[in-house]
């Protein structure tokens, strides 16, 4: 065992971690900011930024070409399932009361339902193949077609956040802690930023340009993007020095590695009272990852080994963690429903550890 490779590794993985929270912090701030100045909705915004899995691509297309196509495999669907029992809880514990969403983040976490679905079928069936995985490669085109013209046209809700500063300017009960009911999703809880750094008039006079904070958008998103790819690689590498077996490295360590960006963005949407991106970020990158990565997968994987490589218990886990994602969108949900979900994420970590064979 080199301990020096394993000790540049956890160097690596912890300034990733700041990299991680820098990036999470700058692209919520103003992925909100971005949507009031559009009129559009946070979700649809966040289905386009966090919800895609860049890092997530590039462990995959790694992995194909290293010739580890069950690690591809794996980290698509451990990644999927962290996603929601371990990103989306975390969001649901950090947000200050019940939380609802609006129509969009409904209509994309149906779609996921339905994406979801699709692939345990297939996989079961063991119709895996390179007609599979050009069906999911074309539905993620699809995807992307509706997403962008639901922004142009307008079609779907207005943003959470429309109202937040006609709420803070009366007074609302909500800054005195009370708990309001709305019929519709709740603006923000909290600002995103401070007076003078959230996109309005600051104590100098000026404004920031809607460029500006497309700019900023981006920025963090490049870094959260950098900082999954820096952090699945090193965690990958440690579990490596420590034997562990490809299936189980992908579906838990490296797949928890590379959700980390989601799990930061959702602790900090969550406590800003943003549900509109929980939900978008949850719902876009596993839209982005049974589509796209798993079309590549299976386009170009090791057909063979990706056969022999499923595990029944994690397709069912997969199928069951989108089923009470969408029903917990559907119908609203408390802080229990997230610890809940936690708990069930780190049963299904110490089951894969404890009772997966190669």
């Amino acid at each position: 065992m080199n301990w020096n490779s394993i000790c540049y590794d956890a160097g690596a993985f912890t300034a990733g971690l700041f990299l991680l929270e820098y990036g999470a912090d700058r692209f919520i701030d103003h992925t909100a900011i971005v949507a009031r100045q559009l009129g559009v909705s946070q979700t649809l915004v966040a289905l386009l930024t966090a919800g895609a899995e860049w890092e997530e691509l590039a462990v995959v297309v790694a992995s194909i070409l290293q010739g580890r196509s069950s690690l591809a495999l794996g980290n698509v669907i451990g990644s999927s399932i962290s996603n929601i029992l371990g990103a989306f809880s975390l969001g649901l514990l950090f947000y200050p009361g019940r939380m609802a969403f609006d129509r969009s983040a409904k209509i994309y976490t149906v779609l996921l339902f339905l994406v979801t679905s699709s692939f345990a079928v297939v996989a079961l069936t063991k119709n895996l193949g390179r007609l599979a995985g050009g069906i999911f490669i074309g539905v993620f085109g699809l995807y992307l077609v509706s997403v962008g013209s639901a922004i142009y046209k307008g079609v779907l809700s207005a943003p959470e956040d429309s109202e937040s500063d006609d709420s803070d300017d009366d007074g609302s009960s909500e800054g005195n802690g009370v708990e309001v009911q709305h019929d519709y999703p709740p603006a923000e809880i909290a600002p995103l930023l401070p007076n003078n750094a959230s996109g309005e008039r600051s104590a100098h006079g000026w404004k920031h340009t809607l460029l500006y904070h497309v700019a900023q958008l981006i920025l963090g998103f490049i870094a959260l993007s950098l900082s999954g790819y820096v952090l699945s690689h090193s965690a990958a590498s440690i579990a490596d020095a420590f034997d562990l077996s490809g299936t189980v490295l992908g579906v838990t360590v490296l797949s928890f590695a590379t959700t980390l960006p989601e799990k930061f963005v959702a602790v900090i949407s969550g406590t800003r009272g943003h549900g509109g991106i929980v939900v978008a970020s949850t719902a876009g990158s596993n839209i982005f990852l049974l589509t796209l990565c798993l079309g590549i997968t299976f386009v170009a994987g090791n057909q063979k080994e990706l056969a022999d490589s499923l595990v029944p218990f994690e397709l069912l886990v997969t199928w069951a963690s989108s089923a009470l994602f969408l029903l917990i969108v559907l119908l609203g949900s408390g802080r229990w429903i997230g610890g809940m979900l936690l708990i069930l994420y780190l049963s299904f970590i110490v089951l894969e550890f404890t009772m997966y064979r190669r």
